[in-house]
């Protein structure tokens, strides 16, 4: 029995495309948000051919991760028009600053041992604000703080880390503009948004409306560092931190990435709410966060027709039982009216649009009393 024939796998005269010609037919895709090449931005890179397959190496920052797919569909629709390309291979990776502890901050920590905390450069001071749970108004007072800091006279940036659900944007009325971004691979730096008297930063700026944010940790951890060192905040009194409810990575990821000035915890009088507060409330005191105090939101509902009266519709002293038992200061008791929501749908903080009304004074209030205990001038 002879011996089986040979198979050519390309017929006489047949052309396999080159590693340029893939290259040339990557090089109209561009980063949506920049206009750059993405080859120059160097989130594609490692492009060859082998036979009939061509191979890339895709790694995109964790703000544009919102593109793979789309960049993905539109890479194998150009390869695959190539004559002699039947397969297309994308390796998936990591760019290098959201593999560790961030973009060159930092040596990594010693087994048993949390990483080193770094500063920001130009950020004085960070404050973050925290909950237990949803729904108690945190993004609101992390909106209306950084706000109320900024007419003190003092130079604040807004980082919006609730990655799953950042309205900071919409608070703000600017969830229709993008950062500017400046660099390629991953020496990129985003340029805040200025709005309002502040600089804003958030992860609803980079990602169509409407659009979920499914990652699992080790992204969330990734995007949330290069928000802290990868954005250019120049010079900032203070950075508050708007971070999502409970006690997650987000948390972990703030409170061992950088020095804090401390904590904010909102709640409302609430009794399941006053639950979940606590357990935020231990974990930083755990990590060793100082704990500035404790905002009692929605304390009493104040009526349009009747601005008079008040009204304790979720109880009442919830907010000073929490401060009591951790020995904290109750900074401010925040009331509930509607000029809150109009001022929301209108894209302007309270503090803002109507800055005389029962919640701008409270909020001017516990922005004063947080610059008199730990944001003056270092």
């Amino acid at each position: 029995m002879g011996a089986a024939p040979k198979i050519a796998l390309f017929a006489p005269g047949s052309r396999m495309a080159t590693a340029d010609q893939a290259r040339e037919a990557l090089q109209a895709l561009c980063d949506a948000g920049t206009g750059r090449s993405l080859l120059e931005l160097a989130w594609i890179s490692q492009v060859r051919t082998q036979d009939n397959r061509a191979l890339f190496r895709l790694a995109l920052p964790g703000y544009a991760t919102s593109q793979r797919e789309q960049i993905a569909s539109a890479a194998r629709a150009a390869l695959l028009a190539l004559d002699g390309i039947d397969d297309v291979q994308i390796e998936l990776a990591v760019p290098a600053s959201s593999a560790g502890h961030g973009h060159g901050h930092g040596a990594p920590a010693a087994p048993g041992q949390l990483p080193e905390r770094q500063g920001i450069p130009g950020v004085k001071r960070v404050i973050a604000v925290s909950s237990g749970k949803g729904g108690v108004g945190k993004s609101t007072v992390a909106v209306n703080l950084a706000c109320a800091l900024a007419a003190s006279g003092l130079k604040v940036g807004l980082l919006d880390a609730d990655i799953y659900g950042p309205n900071a944007p919409t608070m703000l009325g600017v969830a229709d503009r993008t950062p500017e971004v400046s660099g390629s691979g991953d020496q990129q730096v985003l340029t805040p948004i200025d709005t309002c008297g502040i600089g804003l930063v958030s992860m609803g700026l980079l990602i169509q409306e409407n659009q979920p944010v499914v990652w699992r940790g080790p992204m969330l951890n990734g995007i949330i560092r290069q928000f802290l060192y990868q954005v250019n905040w120049g010079e900032r009194d203070v950075l508050v931190v708007d971070l999502p409810p409970g006690t997650g990575d987000a948390q972990l990821t703030l409170a061992q990435a950088v020095p804090m000035a401390g904590v904010v915890i909102v709640t409302t009088p609430q009794k399941v709410s006053l639950q979940d507060a606590r357990r935020g409330l231990a974990m930083f005191l755990q990590m060793g966060v100082k704990v500035l105090g404790v905002v009692e939101n929605m304390s009493v509902f104040i009526p349009p027709d009747r601005p008079e009266a008040r009204y304790a519709i979720f109880g009442s002293g919830g907010g000073a039982l929490l401060a009591a038992e951790a020995e904290v200061p109750l900074l401010a008791e925040l009331p509930l009216e509607m000029s809150v929501m109009e001022a929301g749908d209108q894209g302007l903080p309270v503090v803002v649009a109507r800055p005389d009304s029962a919640m701008g004074q409270a909020f001017r209030t516990l922005a004063l009393s947080l610059c008199s205990q730990s944001l003056a001038p270092a």
